[in-house]
C-alpha cells in the first residue's frame, strides 16, 4: 500500500482553486464530474455557483476527511497503523518533530480553505436571488468552519485567511491565536446556522451539521453550558434520530442514503469518483491496514453491563469473545471470525494481522472477496458527526454543567437501547456522581464511535493522550508515548522556510 503524498502549501494557497472545476451540477451524489472548465467563462449564471460549490465539496474526499478520517483513531490507544500510512507509527512513539508530521492535518485543510475564499471571493458575481446565494455561502461559510476547526485542534494558533491572497507574498502572513480562530469558526457557523435550512440531511450540510460543528467546538472550549445547549437544540428539533436498522449497516453504501442518524459525512460515487487509493474494503479489510489493540477490545462489557474484569461479569477468558457488547464484532475482526466468500472458501487478509485484530466497522461482507484486483471501486461515505454523537456530547457537557440527571441517563441509554445493540441501561447506583458519570460516558464515546477518526481529538481536549497511552505497547514491544508538546503539533519545517512570518509552535 502506497501512501498518497500532497503537495500544496501554504504560501501558495491561491494556487489550490483548481480543484473546483472539476464536477458536473451541484450535487456530486447523483452526478459523476465530467470534464473541467475554465475559471474566465465562469460565474455567470446559478448553474455556475452550484458547480463551483460541488467542487469545493470535493476537496473533503482527501486526507482525514475522505478514507483518512478512519486512521486518526491509530494516532490514539485504539488501534495500530500498521502500514505506516500516515506515520502514525512515529508519532505514537513520542518521535514529533517538524520532518515527520503529517501533511493531511494542514494542507488538506488549507486546499479546502482555499476553495471556500476562492468561492466567497466570487459568488457575489452570479445573478442570482440573495436567498440562493446565502444559502451556498452558509454551506461553503460551514466547510471553512470545519477547516479552520481541525487546524486549530492540530496546531492551536495558525495563520489565518478570510479571503483568497491575491498573491504569494500576500499569503506570507503570521499565525493568528487559538482564540482568534475559534472566535472565526463561531462567526462562520452562527451564519451558517442562521442560513442553512433546517432539515435532514441528504448530502449538503443543514442546519443541525453547522449546529454540530459548534456543540464540538464548544466542547473543545470546554464551553459546556453552550455545549449542552446546542446539543439539546439539536435533539429536540427533531430532525435526526438513531438508526434502528441495524449499528454495522449505518457504514455502508446502501443505507447511508438519506439515514436519520447521519448529520454530516463526505460523499463518494462510483464509478468516476469513488474514495481514493484503493479504498476502505481494500485497505482495512484486505491489508489490515488499521489493527484494533487488545486495549480497545477489552473495553468492551459484557452483555449484563459489567467489565470484563468487575465481579459477576461472566466473562470467561477461554471463550473472551461471547457475551460482550454486540458492538464489538460490528466493529473489530476478532480471531475466532471467519470471512466466507462467495464460493465457500475462507477469505484471507493478504498478511498476518499485527494485534490479531482487524478494523470491521465500514466492510461490507457482501462485497467479499477483497482484493486490490477484484474488490470494485468503494464509494461508501465517510461519516464526520452522526446523532449518537450529538447525545454523547449532550451527556458529557451537561454532567459538567449540573451532574448527573434523568436527561444525560437517557441520552447515553437511548444509544445502549437501539436496535441491534440492547446494552442494559446505565447503573444509576454506581454511575451516581459526576466524576464516574464522566469517566463512563468517554467509555460510551469510545465504544460507540470507535474507529470512525474521533479517539484523538477526544483524549487531546480532554489532555488524556499521555495516560491512556502509557499502558501501551505496539507489537514490537515499543512502549507508546505522547510527543506532542502543549497537546499541539509542530508546523512543519517547509512551512517554515516558505513563510518566514511563520512562527513554530513552543517546544519544538
Amino acid at each position: 500500500m502506497k501512501m498518497k503524498t500532497t503537495y500544496s502549501n501554504i504560501a501558495f494557497v491561491i494556487l489550490l482553486i483548481t480543484g473546483m472545476f472539476t464536477s458536473c451540477k451541484k450535487d456530486f451524489l447523483d452526478k459523476n464530474p465530467t470534464a473541467a472548465i475554465s475559471s474566465e467563462t465562469f460565474w455567470k449564471s446559478d448553474a455556475d455557483a452550484q458547480m463551483a460549490l460541488t467542487g469545493v465539496y470535493r476537496r473533503l474526499q482527501a486526507g482525514f476527511y475522505g478514507r483518512g478520517k478512519l486512521w486518526l483513531d491509530t494516532y490514539s490507544d485504539n488501534a495500530l497503523d500498521r502500514h505506516s500510512f500516515f506515520g502514525f507509527g512515529n508519532l505514537t512513539q513520542g518521535i514529533v518533530n517538524p520532518t515527520n508530521i503529517p501533511s493531511a492535518f494542514y494542507n488538506t485543510p488549507y486546499s479546502g480553505i482555499a476553495s471556500c475564499n476562492f468561492f466567497l471571493d466570487n459568488v457575489d458575481k452570479v445573478p442570482t436571488s440573495e436567498t440562493a446565494k446565502n444559502g451556498y455561502k452558509a454551506e461553503v461559510r460551514f466547510l471553512r468552519a470545519m477547516f479552520y476547526f481541525d487546524l486549530v485542534q492540530a496546531y492551536g494558533g495558525v495563520v489565518l485567511y478570510k479571503t483568497a491572497p491575491k498573491t504569494v507574498d500576500e499569503g506570507k502572513i503570521a499565525k493568528s491565536t487559538k482564540e482568534e480562530v475559534l472566535a472565526f469558526v463561531h462567526q462562520e457557523l452562527d451564519f451558517a446556522i442562521a442560513n442553512l435550512p433546517d432539515a435532514a440531511y441528504a448530502g449538503h450540510a443543514v442546519k443541525g451539521s453547522a449546529q454540530a460543528l459548534k456543540a464540538k467546538v464548544y466542547l473543545f472550549e470546554q464551553n459546556w453550558a453552550e455545549a449542552a445547549k446546542l446539543a439539546n437544540d439539536i435533539i429536540t428539533g427533531g430532525k435526526f434520530q438513531l438508526y434502528q436498522g441495524g449499528y454495522d449497516k449505518l457504514f455502508f453504501t446502501a443505507t447511508q442514503q438519506n439515514n436519520p442518524e447521519i448529520i454530516f459525512s463526505t460523499k463518494f460515487l462510483s464509478p468516476n469518483n469513488p474514495q481514493d487509493g484503493e479504498g476502505v474494503l481494500v485497505e482495512l479489510g484486505w491489508y489490515g491496514a488499521i489493527a484494533p489493540y487488545q486495549n480497545l477490545v477489552d473495553e468492551y462489557e459484557m452483555t449484563n453491563g459489567k467489565q470484563i474484569g468487575e465481579a459477576g461479569s461472566g466473562y470467561n477468558a477461554a471463550d473472551p469473545y461471547s457475551n460482550r457488547d454486540p458492538r464489538l464484532k460490528f466493529t473489530i475482526k476478532v480471531p475466532t471470525e471467519k470471512y466466507i466468500n462467495p464460493d465457500g472458501s475462507v477469505f484471507n487478509e493478504s498478511d498476518p494481522l499485527l494485534t490479531t485484530y482487524s478494523q470491521k466497522k465500514y466492510i461490507d461482507l457482501s462485497k467479499l472477496p477483497f482484493d486490490r484486483t477484484k474488490t470494485p471501486l468503494t464509494d461508501q461515505n465517510i461519516i464526520h458527526m452522526r446523532y449518537a454523537d450529538v447525545l454523547l456530547m449532550y451527556a458529557e457537557a451537561k454532567n459538567e454543567v449540573s451532574g448527573p440527571d434523568a436527561t444525560i441517563y437517557k441520552a447515553i441509554n437511548d444509544i445502549r437501547l437501539r436496535t441491534s445493540v440492547n446494552m442494559p441501561p446505565v447503573d444509576q447506583t454506581v454511575y451516581n456522581t459526576k466524576d464516574k458519570l464522566r469517566d463512563f460516558i468517554l467509555h460510551e464515546r469510545r465504544i460507540e464511535l470507535a474507529l470512525e477518526g474521533n479517539r484523538y481529538y477526544d483524549l487531546k481536549r480532554r489532555n488524556l493522550m499521555a495516560v491512556k497511552l502509557a499502558p501501551l505497547k505496539n507489537p514490537g514491544g515499543v512502549q507508546l508515548k505522547f510527543g506532542e508538546k502543549n497537546n499541539v503539533l509542530p508546523f512543519a519545517q517547509g512551512e517554515l522556510d516558505i513563510n518566514k512570518k511563520l512562527v513554530q509552535n513552543t517546544g519544538y
